[in-house]
């Protein structure tokens, strides 16, 4: 699960030791590995045809302090916590993720990260369209499901999220997801169709 976008994971500075997870040279060569896939190449692309240029800094590992995967934080890029992570895969995902966050924030103007609609828009949009909950990822979190799997686990990763964030209560998240579900959801933008 990432960190909730506009806030910052805390970061306990850059650190070799490894409780759970890579070093943060580790995962900066992982980084460097889903800069080539064709997804991020892809999600990267429109960032800049949307006229957000995104430098050679904008992805970043760290070792986070807070149980998160990683973030978005505007203004600076992401941050990918090393200490959680133990894959390619992993890196990948959370890249995609925050990327799906970052167009999100380039295209719109008026996007306020402390509006628990906006949050929750940009979690649905990312939740469906970054991958993570395809089935296989979810057999792997426990949650075996034949039908629905799919939209079950991006309300329950939206929640997650927007609960994190702190203008956002449980009532004030659910409401907030509820109310832009269908628009958000179905908005497939830079791609054509849910990848």
């Amino acid at each position: 699960m990432a960190n909730e976008p506009g806030s910052r994971p805390s970061s306990g500075g850059l650190s070799s030791a490894v409780i759970d997870g890579m070093t943060v040279d580790e995962c900066d060569s992982m980084i460097q590995r889903s800069l080539r896939t064709p997804m991020v190449k892809f999600l990267k692309e429109h960032l800049e045809k949307s006229g957000c240029n995104i430098g050679t800094n904008f992805i970043k590992a760290v070792h986070c302090d807070k149980r998160v995967s990683g973030g978005y934080v505007r203004g600076e890029g992401i941050v990918v916590c090393s200490n959680h992570l133990n894959i390619q895969d992993e890196v990948n995902q959370v890249v995609i993720h925050e990327l799906i966050h970052a167009y999100d924030d380039c295209r719109a103007a008026n996007l306020d990260w402390s509006d628990c609609a906006h949050h929750a828009c940009s979690e649905i949009r990312a939740g469906h369209l970054s991958g993570d909950c395809h089935y296989k990822r979810e057999l792997l979190r426990g949650f075996v499901k034949i039908r629905g799997h799919e939209q079950d686990c991006v309300r329950r990763r939206v929640m997650k999220s927007v609960t994190a964030n702190p203008y956002c209560s449980e009532a004030a998240a659910k409401d907030a997801m509820e109310a832009v579900w269908d628009v958000c959801y179905n908005d497939t933008k830079p791609f054509d169709r849910a990848p």
